[in-house]
């Protein structure tokens, strides 16, 4: 009876933990109630928060949802964030949508999923969710209904949530630390907030949440590798304040290439918002990663003799000849190397319209092949309209066994790490996964600077 007494009481207060109230619903605010500079304010948060992206589906409307989010467990469709009446948040107070950054609850009191990463944005100040929903309520109402969810049972039982954040959720606003100063305070706040940086860069547990004892250690996103942003980084020449700067506001950087996958359209978005707030998150990133060691600056300094000096390792090529250094035993590799590749990468053209040398890139000194397989697979896109950098996909034109010639031979000739266990089975993954790849193309930059070589 005792037993029985106190799992009534669990019961009775988990369901207690677990219920919310609804919000009543308002009438949709007129956008002209909106002060104009609350709402400009509004956009460079949500362009930092990266809301487009996630809220707007393939060949869909803007902020109107039903873009399919693949996780472990399921899909997840994103929802209709439009001041739509009946399909978005038309009827959502204020309130309403700050409780919904704030403690992942929708106006009705559901439990919201944490694909919505309302375990970053718990952080967010109630005057920066106030330009948020500004902006949200000024924008273009859309109709349009998600998806349902595609989830087993129990977890398509919004309740389930109550016990994943009793595990792992903690609301409350940014903190700042009084031992820092203004600037790393203020890229923080927005990395850990609305940047929500560690969604992607932060390994996750058997229950879908950040471990908390990897911190920016490197994770998971769409088909793609967030590499690490701590002392572990793979960078092969170790990030500073400036560079991480200019790569967040410009999609890319001459020591460490051009964003692409998932990064693509964040740093697009990040080129709208002030200088200032990059830079704050740059300071805050790069200090995280702490010195590097003399042995790895020794290593940078390597690197960089060795993009300046040509082929492979160092050894001078003549790209226009179409000739590369062979690894023993790789001769297949070596020669799509210097046919597909070597044209571009060593032509000594600049970023970014020219190829980075391949010593510099992370990809290749990476953990797993898996983001080179998708950037030699679908290459980087033409952003039609704007200058851009480009490169072809080879999805078409090597086959599996080609494929895996060619990363091991780059593996083996731009880097000093051991060559990567497993590559057939990562190229038939990026195989498998290229449909879902193609769905959601790789994007391009903004706009890049005026090619010099260009007239």
């Amino acid at each position: 009876m005792a037993g029985l007494a106190v799992l009534a009481v669990g019961i009775g207060g988990f369901a207690a933990y677990a219920w919310h109230p609804a919000i009543d619903p308002v009438q949709p605010p007129r956008p002209e109630s909106f002060d104009p500079a609350l709402v400009r304010r509004g956009a460079e948060l949500a362009a930092i928060g990266n809301c487009n992206v996630c809220h707007t589906a393939p060949g869909g409307k803007v902020f109107a949802g039903g873009l399919a989010i693949p996780t472990p467990f399921g899909t997840i469709y994103s929802t209709n964030i439009t001041p739509d009446p009946d399909t978005g948040i038309g009827r959502w107070s204020e309130a309403a949508f700050t409780r919904s950054m704030r403690a992942g609850l929708d106006r009705e009191g559901h439990h919201l999923y944490p694909a919505f990463p309302y375990n970053h944005f718990t952080l967010v100040s109630d005057e920066d969710n106030r330009a948020l929903y500004a902006y949200l309520m000024t924008r273009e109402p859309v109709r349009a209904e998600a998806p349902a969810n595609e989830l087993p049972f129990p977890l398509n039982q919004r309740w389930v949530l109550a016990g994943w954040k009793l595990l792992f959720f903690r609301e409350g606003t940014f903190q700042p630390d009084a031992a820092r100063d203004a600037e790393w305070n203020r890229g923080a706040y927005l990395a850990e907030g609305l940047g929500h940086c560690g969604a992607c860069h932060t390994p996750r547990n058997a229950l879908g949440a950040e471990r908390s004892d990897a911190h920016y250690a490197g994770g998971e996103a769409e088909g793609w590798h967030a590499y690490a942003l701590n002392a572990d980084s793979p960078a092969a020449v170790p990030w500073e304040r400036d560079a991480m700067a200019t790569y967040l506001r410009q999609g890319w950087q001459e020591r460490h290439g051009v964003a692409r996958g998932s990064m693509a359209p964040v740093v697009g978005n990040l080129a709208s918002v002030p200088e200032a707030e990059t830079r704050a998150i740059a300071t805050y990133v790069v200090a995280g990663m702490g010195e590097p060691s003399p042995a790895r600056q020794a290593r940078a300094r390597t690197v960089l003799e060795q993009a300046r000096g040509g082929g492979p390792g160092g050894r001078a090529t003549a790209a226009d000849s179409q000739t590369a250094t062979a690894v023993p035993g790789n001769d297949r590799g070596a020669a799509i190397y210097a046919a597909a590749c070597a044209t571009c990468h060593e032509a000594g053209r600049p970023l970014p319209f020219g190829g980075l040398h391949l010593s510099l890139s992370t990809g290749i000194t990476g953990p797993t092949p898996e983001n080179l397989l998708n950037v030699v697979l679908h290459g980087l896109p033409a952003s039609a309209g704007e200058r851009a950098p480009i490169m072809p996909g080879f999805s078409g034109t090597l086959n599996d066994e080609q494929l895996a010639a060619l990363v091991s031979f780059l593996r083996a000739n731009f880097s000093d790490r051991p060559a990567w266990d497993g590559v057939d089975k990562a190229v038939r993954e990026a195989r498998d996964r290229d449909r879902a790849v193609s769905s959601r193309p790789m994007v391009a930059l903004r706009a890049a600077p005026a090619d010099p070589s260009r007239p």
